[in-house]
């Protein structure tokens, strides 16, 4: 296979950030650095490998991140299987179906625990994943904090009710994110995550064909993989222009009417985030800086105390 080539990327130093977090969520970038030194070297191997298969699973370990990190804070959770005892959040009505990369977080686990056994958790490895793949498909880089442990259940139901689907409206996600103490400019840049990966037709159908702030060409090109019914899996890009390169070619179509979901549209839509679209639209720069500042805030939260947690072994199940 062809080397796996990146386009440069800024190295984004946010220590002022990084120190905020380090603090309030004891999480450390050098947490491993005599524990399992080697661990972002193994993240690293694996994420550039898993996306020399698939070019694709740079967005579908960002979304794990996103949706473990919104349910109960960054703590594995999603990562487990359901057991006799909990109903976990893979079935959930965001997740079922739809979340994947599992596979690819097994197999850094198992490299991590050859190297350090019982030493990094689960939700440490996800968060590390996160980040290499913005960064293997042209998005920036920047340190992450770490020092998370994993949780020893999981919640259909908090996952149900904390992640935002793909037909809200900018209310819902300004309260959605709001909740979880992200600001609406948080929200904004988080959702250039939408930059990379793929959708559900069944996810955008009413979009293309019901919705009026929507470019007429840009539904007619839609249309043609996602008919009026059936094909409800059939898969389109989130960004039109770059499917899988993390830029800011999403707040230019969102500019240009031409967001898949719903929810991405609503962002550019004569609301409040406006502006701030068309600024992402106009600057890489900021829209990366603004990323990864939102990113640190998100991998900063964590379940509330009194939470059971424990290093898992196996990412798939409590010990």
């Amino acid at each position: 296979m062809a080397a796996f080539a990146t386009r440069s990327a800024p190295f984004l130093g946010l220590a002022a950030v990084l120190c905020v977090l380090a603090g309030a969520q004891q999480l450390s970038p050098s947490f491993y650095s005599r524990s399992c030194p080697n661990l972002a070297s193994i993240v690293r191997s694996e994420m550039t490998s898993a996306l020399q298969r698939e070019r694709r699973m740079g967005a579908s370990i960002l979304r794990l991140f996103f949706h473990d990190c919104f349910v109960n804070g960054c703590d594995g959770s999603i990562l487990l299987d359901d057991t006799s005892t909990f109903t976990g959040e893979k079935n959930a009505g965001p997740n079922a179906n739809s979340a994947r990369g599992f596979e690819v977080i097994d197999a850094i686990k198992t490299r991590v625990e050859a190297a350090c056994r019982a030493t990094v958790s689960c939700a440490d490895i996800l968060a590390l994943a996160a980040r290499d793949g913005v960064n293997l498909l042209g998005g920036p880089t920047w340190s992450v904090p770490l020092g998370r442990k994993d949780s020893r259940t999981a919640s259909q139901s908090a996952a149900n009710a904390n992640l935002p689907g793909p037909g809200s409206s900018l209310a819902t996600l300004i309260t959605m994110f709001g909740n979880k103490n992200l600001s609406p400019g948080d929200m904004t840049a988080l959702s250039g995550a939408h930059t990379i990966g793929r959708s559900q037709c069944q996810f955008f159908r009413n979009r293309i064909y019901n919705e009026r702030n929507i470019n007429a060409s840009f539904a007619a090109l839609r249309q043609r993989t996602c008919p009026r019914s059936g094909g409800d899996s059939n898969l389109a890009p989130l960004d039109v222009q770059t499917a899988d390169g993390f830029d800011n070619a999403y707040y230019r179509n969102l500019v240009g009417q031409r967001g898949l979901l719903h929810s991405d549209q609503e962002l550019f839509n004569g609301g409040s985030q406006d502006a701030l679209v068309r600024q992402y639209s106009n600057s890489p720069s900021q829209f990366s800086a603004d990323f990864v500042t939102a990113m640190l805030k998100m991998g900063g939260l964590l379940p509330s105390s009194g939470t059971q947690t424990e290093v898992r072994l196996n990412c798939r199940k409590p010990n």
